[in-house]
């Protein structure tokens, strides 16, 4: 959830309605209010790149891969919280973008332990998520976790993603999980069984085979020239 100092972009009435199958009414950020938005973000952005590449220093507060996961699911929260309809919508799919490439980054820089990694994958279901209602145009229910559909404003529309902007979200997505199968290999299993025995025994083999899954499917469904089926897309550890 946003810290009592940040801006509160907020969709019109609350985002938790009493039926989540109603579609919820929403009004795009004013003027001010993506100012102030952004450059809180732009802000957090930095301290979070900073300090994440600080993590061998004592004094970080980013030390471990759970601080790390934690920080950036605070400006996921808040980049959700932007109303789908434009002129928010596009600024929601840029911040989207930008934190995602980040945090799929960053999250190699850190040593992979069994009791993270559970939480991970819940950070990693959440993006899977929040990509599901950026594609679908939907707002975000922080407490489902999941998208819901929007009633908007007579005459205004949301802005879908561009074919440019879907190109490169997929390209993240499948390196991203290229990179984390490698990361995987760096688990320390004690000599006494592979990486995919551990996490078969853990529980978590299905999870990080079906990483970004909700996604692909998604967009394999959706027109234009990078249409492919989503099962031939998901990496395997």
């Amino acid at each position: 959830m946003p810290a009592a100092d940040s801006p509160e972009p907020t969709t019109h009435p609350a985002t938790e309605p009493e039926d989540s199958a109603t579609p919820i009414a929403v009004h795009p950020l004013t003027a001010a209010q993506e100012r102030k938005l952004v450059d809180y973000l732009e802000d957090r952005f930095l301290d979070v790149t900073r300090n994440s590449k600080k993590r061998s220093d004592p004094t970080s507060p980013l030390t471990t891969l759970q601080a790390y996961l934690e920080a950036t699911h605070h400006l996921l929260s808040l980049v959700l919280q932007i109303p789908p309809v434009d002129p928010s919508a596009p600024l929601r799919t840029t911040l989207l973008l930008r934190l995602s490439g980040e945090v799929l980054h960053s999250i190699l820089g850190y040593t992979p332990d069994t009791d993270t990694l559970p939480l991970l994958l819940e950070w990693l279901g959440d993006l899977d998520q929040a990509w599901l209602a950026v594609l679908r145009a939907q707002a975000w229910d922080p407490e489902e976790c999941k998208g819901v559909d929007v009633a908007l404003p007579e005459g205004a529309r949301a802005t879908p993603m561009s074919q440019t902007e879907r190109t490169r979200l997929r390209s993240l997505l499948i390196s991203g999980g290229d990179g984390l199968e490698e990361w995987l290999e760096g688990l320390d299993t004690r000599g006494e069984e592979s990486v995919e025995v551990t996490l078969e025994r853990l529980g978590l083999e299905q999870a990080f085979n079906e990483l970004f899954g909700g996604t692909l499917a998604e967009m394999g469904s959706l027109g234009g020239s990078e249409v492919n089926d989503p099962r031939g897309m998901i990496r395997t550890c």
